[in-house]
């Protein structure tokens, strides 16, 4: 095998075991940037050694192996310098007078238990929702912080910088390296969905920028999410999380016309959605409905994007069942946003009027000052109500506010479509 190729298989082989190898190291070395750069020198090695001994049979265990032994020589070192200059090094199990044997059987630990312990270590509440975001992407998802910093529309250094400071901020914590139990638990994994839908959004309704979509940041969650479900498949949430973002995803194709604007719901062409990720949210979300979990935020929310699903025909929507998964969405998660949606989803069942009045006592509300999809909402219940000129100067305000350029674009669109009547 050339070396060329031998290199391809390394590096093959590390993107995809790479988040297994800093987990197990994670676990032990208690420093998740300790234990990034020990599986990055494995990779280093593997690259050096590999075209000379020809690949392994077991890559993944080499890896691992190699990045164990590296490990374990810093161990030594520092408790050699412990011992000759008595000082107490970085907070590690070996100068907690931790044996090099009980450094190897702690990395061989169950892998499952370890992955899931970095997906909540790098979506600990102790960092900000950036940082978890940048973390969770660069550690699970095994991104650059190129393409972090690319698909958010951050800098380079912004990123590296808030990924820096979250890995810091996780070595200075103490905490422990473990997936959390009971009430705790639910805290933290209310904080993993968060972040890994927080990515899924920004690649499916960008906030910013000239692209509507960014499919690939959609796919890293929906990605994680898969992990998620599989290490914790008795929690009826993960599911419903799952089926949201599939039965969204399936829509990527008809979400766009062929000028790259996007396309409202309503006017999509239907037979462009993606049959199969239809198939697999539904089936996720009939799992989070058995496991109890009808009445969760994600489960409702993937209820309703069932309701679309399973329409053939715009027109064949049951809108009224969706505003009333909006009414059972708006008690277990009151927010103006979901306000405002369930204020569409009447529109839709009941008439623009009804709309218009639910839509009246948020106009006040803070949160959704400056947001474009309030005058959006607004500007489309009257136009439905026959007010064009109240409606244009509504999508005039919703294209101002818009921070994405086709979105921009788009509401500008519907305001002068309104002033030709």
């Amino acid at each position: 095998m050339e070396a060329s190729d031998t290199h391809r298989v390394a590096e093959t082989v590390f993107r995809i075991e790479r988040a297994r190898l800093i987990a197990g190291l994670n676990r032990m070395v208690r420093d998740v940037g300790f234990a990034e750069d020990l599986a990055q020198e494995a990779l280093v090695t593997a690259l050096s050694e590999w075209p000379k001994t020809g690949v392994p049979q077991n890559p993944a265990g080499w890896l691992m192996a190699t990045a164990k032994r590296r490990a374990i020589d810093v161990f030594r070192r520092r408790r050699m310098q412990a011992q000759k200059h008595t000082e107490i090094g970085h907070d590690l199990s070996l100068e907690r007078d931790t044996t090099i044997e009980e450094v190897e059987a702690a990395m061989d630990d169950d892998i499952g238990d370890e992955r899931l312990s970095l997906i909540f270590t790098a979506c600990h509440p102790l960092l900000s929702v950036d940082a978890r975001v940048a973390l969770t992407l660069r550690l699970i998802g095994g991104l650059t912080t190129e393409e972090i910093a690319r698909a958010f529309l951050s800098s380079e250094a912004t990123i590296a910088q808030r990924i820096v400071r979250a890995k810091k901020t996780l070595a200075a914590s103490g905490l422990a390296y473990e997936v959390p139990r009971g009430e705790e638990r639910d805290r933290r994994l209310a904080a993993v969905l968060e972040v890994i839908y927080l990515i899924f959004n920004e690649g499916y309704a960008a906030s910013a920028g000239d692209e509507p979509l960014r499919p690939q940041l959609c796919a890293e969650a929906m990605r994680l999410s898969r992990i998620l479900s599989g290490l914790l498949s008795q929690e009826p949430e993960v599911h419903g999380l799952l089926a949201l973002m599939e039965l969204h995803a399936s829509r990527f194709p008809a979400r766009t016309g062929a000028d790259g604007a996007p396309v409202m719901i309503t006017e999509q062409n239907r037979a462009r959605w993606d049959r199969l990720l239809i198939q697999h949210g539904l089936t996720a979300l009939g799992r989070a409905e058995r496991l109890g979990g009808a009445d969760g935020p994600y489960a409702l929310q993937a209820a309703i994007a069932a309701c679309h699903a399973r329409a053939p025909r715009a027109e064949a929507t049951d809108w009224r069942q969706i505003a009333t998964l909006y009414d059972r969405l708006s008690r277990v998660m009151p927010s103006p946003v979901v306000d405002l949606n369930r204020a569409i989803a009447h529109s839709m069942a009941f008439g623009p009027e009804t709309g218009l009045e639910l839509l009246a006592p948020l106009e006040a509300e803070p949160a959704l000052q400056g947001y474009a999809g309030m005058p959006a909402a607004r500007g489309d219940f009257l136009m439905r109500a026959g007010r064009r000129a109240e409606a244009k100067a509504a999508f005039e305000q919703a294209a101002r506010l818009a921070g994405n350029a086709a979105e921009r674009q788009f509401l500008a669109a519907r305001a002068a479509a309104c002033g030709s009547g």
